[in-house]
């Protein structure tokens, strides 16, 4: 009771993927700092109003091949692809190698779990009713984003109080111990003057069986938003 454990992190190398998809022992220290690095660079300072759901990175060689997950992505691509080019010129500098960027388009943001949590926070920044916000959100992913569950909860000093509590609410199945679930987790802070606030949010999109065949299942991460997985086989 009471042990919690990533619901992306449990499902790795079954129905979910990595992130970083490169390998490497005697240089893993100095390239996970990297990804660490051109993750801020991209997702708190060049594209912080760009909608930026998930990078994925990969390393073929001595180059680096760049996944932008975003809902936005004419602010990334740029005038006339000013601004991607700008963005892969940088990262070249910071990394010294051949960069390679895919901007991938998030057509369903209402059942992005982390974009869901960052407009939450955003908006307790604005010091809209929290009770407000959470109710709107979560009506939203079940109607339009046709989500099968959503969990949304907040953690901090909700509305001011001077004591911290946790404020959640939640609709329809959240199946976290289903292996075959797709749960879309998401995380956000929100910077409030009377501190921070923490929003946890999970979406459940369905179910991967064993049976499906593989042409299914790329149908399945493809209609969910998600990158397809090369060696993905269920």
């Amino acid at each position: 009771m009471g042990h919690k454990i990533h619901p992306k992190g449990i499902r790795l190398g079954y129905i979910q993927d990595w992130d970083s998809k490169w390998f490497n022992l005697k240089k893993m220290p100095v390239l996970i700092k990297e990804d660490y690095k051109i993750r801020q660079y991209i997702k708190k300072n060049k594209l912080k109003l760009a909608s930026v759901s998930k990078i994925v990175i990969e390393r073929p060689g001595n180059c680096l091949r760049i996944g932008i997950c975003t809902s936005r992505p004419g602010l990334v691509i740029g005038k006339g692809g000013q601004g991607i080019e700008q963005l892969r010129e940088h990262i070249e500098f910071m990394t010294s190698k051949k960069t390679l960027l895919n901007v991938i388009e998030i057509k369903k943001p209402e059942i992005d779990a982390q974009l869901v949590a960052e407009n939450i926070a955003f908006q307790l920044e604005k010091q809209v009713a929290f009770r407000r916000v959470m109710k709107k959100t979560l009506e939203k992913a079940m109607s339009i984003g046709k989500a099968q569950g959503i969990k949304i909860m907040l953690s901090g000093r909700i509305g001011g109080a001077e004591i911290a509590r946790t404020e959640w609410v939640k609709s329809g199945r959240i199946p976290l111990q289903t292996f075959r679930a797709n749960i879309d987790y998401g995380f956000a802070e929100a910077n409030t003057t009377m501190g921070k606030i923490g929003v946890k949010v999970w979406i459940f999109k369905g179910e991967l069986f064993m049976k499906k065949t593989l042409s299914d299942l790329f149908n399945e991460v493809k209609k969910n938003n998600q990158l397809p997985s090369k060696d993905k086989v269920i």
